[in-house]
């Protein structure tokens, strides 16, 4: 009895054996990824403490005196803390509703052309992504620059308009970053999209076409419905991150213009400005975790919402 027990042992120990040898390959191609994750997103955790200590360099973070929730207040202890935070989320939001209908589009326009063409489409609208902001805020330069843009000196200028001060007017800016971002982000979002279109059966298109259904109506009852699932998950991600504001579309593009604060400046540029002037790490250590706080309440709050509305789309 004890020797098949230890025989039944040995072949299992064998086969898991085995089975560790054939996947060391996939653990080999993960392991740069994991690396990766452990020192940039688990390594730093220790250093959330800061939050709540006066530091000083020459006593390290775990040395600073402790203060409570005393960095917090800089957030809220000025009078810019609502501009700061509504043009945070509100910004965010026009962005997930304009990025998701205007990358779902672009995708259903890529994957109804031939595949060379669409290749070079593929290509073109993906560039803007890879490009610095730096580079990008030159490029808004260049078309919005009082005495040189191309606006002013073409457009405005053949129309007989006068020339618009753009960096000192403030009523044009929501718009102006609005397209920048749609235009910078489209072209990945539109990536993800496209692939989940081109993975669907084709088979289903084919016996709505011989229904006599129209490509509005294939788009209509066909690709939006099976796109639903994509579409959550990505809205969700980006709700987790709808406390956060792309630094370098709020702080370069504008030029770090004064008198465009009111519209341009969130929770992300406030704290960096603040920090140049009193140089408190603490203060911008709270800000983040606050930030990343409020952001992992909204995931599972949308989440939720998602769970009772729909359990089948739901992340967990």
């Amino acid at each position: 009895m004890m020797s098949e027990h230890n025989k039944s042992a040995g072949t299992l120990h064998r086969t898991g054996k085995k089975k560790a040898v054939r996947y060391i390959p996939l653990y080999l191609m993960a392991f740069p990824g994991m690396l990766y994750l452990f020192v940039n997103n688990y390594m730093p955790l220790p250093g959330l403490i800061l939050a709540f200590k006066k530091y000083s360099a020459r006593k390290g973070i775990f040395g600073s005196k402790f203060v409570g929730f005393k960095n917090f207040k800089y957030l809220f202890a000025t009078q810019d803390a609502f501009i700061i935070t509504r043009n945070t989320i509100c910004y965010n939001i026009v962005f997930i509703i304009v990025n998701t209908v205007c990358a779902i589009f672009v995708a259903i326009l890529l994957a109804e052309m031939t595949s060379k063409v669409k290749k070079l489409y593929q290509s073109l609208i993906l560039l803007p992504y890879m490009i610095s902001m730096v580079i990008v805020s030159y490029l808004v330069f260049g078309f919005l620059s009082t005495e040189n843009g191309f606006f002013n000196n073409t457009i405005l200028k053949a129309f007989g308009a006068a020339p618009v001060s753009w960096y000192m007017e403030k009523k044009y800016w929501p718009f102006i970053l609005v397209f920048v971002n749609t235009w910078k982000s489209i072209g990945y979002n539109c990536v993800i999209y496209l692939a989940t279109i081109l993975s669907f059966d084709r088979s289903i298109y084919e016996s709505a076409a011989i229904d006599g259904a129209s490509k509005w109506q294939q788009i209509r009852k066909i690709t939006v419905p099976l796109l639903k699932p994509t579409i959550i998950m990505l809205t969700l991600l980006a709700v987790g991150r709808i406390f956060y504001s792309d630094f370098g579309l709020f702080y370069q593009v504008p030029q770090n213009q004064g008198a465009l604060f009111s519209v341009t400046n969130t929770i992300d540029t406030y704290v960096y400005r603040g920090l140049l002037e009193s140089g408190d790490m603490a203060m911008s250590s709270a800000a983040g975790l606050y930030q990343s706080i409020v952001g992992f309440i909204l995931v599972l709050g949308a989440n939720l919402l998602v769970r009772k509305i729909e359990p089948d789309s739901a992340l967990f």
